[in-house]
């Protein structure tokens, strides 16, 4: 087993987000304890994903839905930069919701593609040998 990195508390902490931003628009009732994890874990998000840089994506490339280095055409990887500003997108818009701004229904339905294209990104291969990493604890 490996020591828990950063790159690992991001991804659950995102994923967390997601099912309660998800919760949200299922209509689930969310009292002040979801609205204060749901703040506290846009903000952690929020505050890590400039840790992780794009060497994230050139590392879990394969494993995750990231164009890698080589397939970009030796420019930066872009697919990780849009990647991270879809997850900026989501802790605003999610901070937003819990602090009880007005969700519209064309917000809504920006919250939910947005959601959808980082869940695409995150489905990670279920092949044995690529998920090695997944063993910290």
């Amino acid at each position: 087993m490996r020591k828990i990195l950063k790159d690992d508390i991001l991804l659950l902490r995102l994923k967390l987000l997601i099912i309660m931003c998800k919760a949200y628009l299922n209509d689930y009732p969310m009292g002040k304890y979801r609205k204060k994890a749901i703040i506290e874990n846009a903000r952690s998000v929020f505050d890590l994903l400039p840790q992780i840089s794009s060497e994230y994506g050139e590392r879990y490339g394969h494993i995750f839905n990231f164009q890698t280095y080589a397939e970009s055409k030796e420019e930066k990887n872009l697919y990780f930069d849009v990647f991270q500003q879809r997850v900026h997108l989501l802790t605003v818009m999610a901070k937003a919701l819990a602090e009880g701004h007005p969700m519209g229904c064309f917000r809504e339905k920006a919250l939910k593609d947005n959601i959808s294209a980082i869940c695409e990104t995150i489905t990670f291969n279920s092949d044995a040998g690529d998920i090695k990493f997944l063993k910290v604890a």
